[in-house]
This record gives C-alpha cells, sequence and structure tokens, in this order.
C-alpha cells in the first residue's frame, strides 16, 4: 500500500512516517500543497494524509482542486483546526475522514485501514479470497486455514491484487504502489515476487496478462 504524506511539521511528519513504515506501508512525504497535487495527479497512492495549514497552496485547496480533476484516491485530513466549520469544509471538499491533532498513532492506523477498506469495496475486516485469508490490521495471511509467511513486499503485492480482485493491475502501476520514491526496484523484482506468491499459495492464483500485467479472477 502506496501512501502519499503531505504534512509541512519535519517531527511530526517523520513520527508518522517511521510508525507507517513499521506498518508495512510505503509512504512518500511531501512539505507543500503544490508539489503534493502534482504527485497525486501524476502518481499512483491508495490513500493521501493531508496536513491543511500547508505552505504553496492551502490543503483545502489541493483536495478541491484533486477531486475537481476527478481522482478519488481517499484522502484523510490531519490538522490541527478542530472548529466545527473546518471539519464540515474538508468533508464537503471531498475528505474522506478528517482526524484532529494531537493524535494517537493506533487511531491514524486504524482509521488509514477503514478508509483502505471502504475504497476496495469491502465490509469484511478480512479479506477473503480462494482459501486465502488476509487481515490487514495484523497482517497474518493463511492460506487453507494454515500460516503462511510473507516477506513485506510480498504482502503488499498480494494486498494489491486482491483489493479486490477481478482487476487487472499494470506491471507499473504495481511498482508505483510497491515502491516509492526513496526505494529502486530492479527490472525483475516484481516478476520474482510474483512467482513466490505463486509457490505459496497457488499457481494459478495469479493470471499474467501478456503485454499488461497481472490479473486475481474473481471466484463465486
Amino acid at each position: 500500500m502506496r501512501l502519499l504524506l503531505i504534512e509541512d511539521d519535519v517531527a511530526l511528519g517523520e513520527g508518522i512516517l517511521q510508525a507507517l513504515n513499521r506498518e508495512g506501508y510505503t509512504v512518500d512525504w511531501l512539505k507543500d500543497g503544490s508539489s503534493a497535487l502534482h504527485a497525486l495527479l501524476s502518481e499512483t497512492f491508495d490513500l493521501a494524509i493531508l496536513d491543511l495549514g500547508l505552505p504553496k497552496l492551502d490543503g483545502l485547496e489541493v483536495l478541491r482542486m484533486l477531486r475537481h480533476s476527478g481522482s478519488n484516491v481517499p484522502v484523510l485530513i490531519l490538522t490541527a483546526r478542530d472548529a466545527t466549520e473546518d471539519r464540515i469544509a474538508g468533508l464537503d471538499a471531498g475528505a474522506d475522514d478528517y482526524l484532529i491533532k494531537p493524535f494517537d498513532v493506533s487511531e491514524l492506523k486504524a482509521r488509514l485501514r477503514a478508509l483502505l477498506r471502504r475504497s476496495a469495496g469491502r465490509a469484511k475486516v478480512l479479506i477473503e479470497h480462494a482459501g486465502i485469508s488476509l487481515n490487514p490490521g495484523t497482517q497474518q495471511v493463511s492460506y487453507n486455514n494454515e500460516s503462511v509467511a510473507l516477506t513485506p513486499k510480498e504482502y503488499q503485492l498480494l494486498y494489491e491484487l486482491l483489493s479486490p480482485p477481478g482487476r487487472v493491475m499494470t506491471r507499473e502501476r504495481l511498482v508505483q504502489l510497491l515502491y516509492g520514491w526513496n526505494e529502486e526496484a530492479e527490472s525483475n523484482t516484481l516478476e520474482v515476487h510474483i512467482h513466490h506468491l505463486r509457490k505459496k499459495f497457488s499457481s494459478d492464483l495469479i493470471r499474467t496478462i501478456r503485454g499488461v500485467g497481472y490479473l486475481v479472477e474473481e471466484r463465486s
């Protein structure tokens, strides 16, 4: 899961970055609204965490322009603006959730999981498909009721392909979602992860769509 953190408070941003990295998220961090809007319009993210009081371009303007572009990326506003009218303005501008500073990191993580679940169209906490059970809260994975050990990147890749299944995910999109600006992915890294997932689950779990990307098919 690739998140964009937009926060100009360096100490707070570093704390959030470290906490979310430990949870297995790929997090890119920007400190001004103008750069954030450009990144959101030109790259692929699962979710954005947006401060409102940003230099160069206010967070609300970032949000309005993002929604005007047609983007539906989930946005969690994270701000010290706690007045009711501020919360209303943020939600009306297109935010999916609103968290007031100071906050508990565990609550932030729970809200992120809920937003990601909602954006994938899931009501249940567990992701279950073809004998696979994946718990985003604990990052535990089982197959036919037996625990399966995955590397962080294997877990992220499986999560993306199952959120939800039935979508062809291009190679470029998957690489963007798994690797942030601070990570280099070798040319065959994604294919290696796909190979490992097939070995750990089923050889026919992930279909290669030649020249396009990969697909986990929906099953009734």
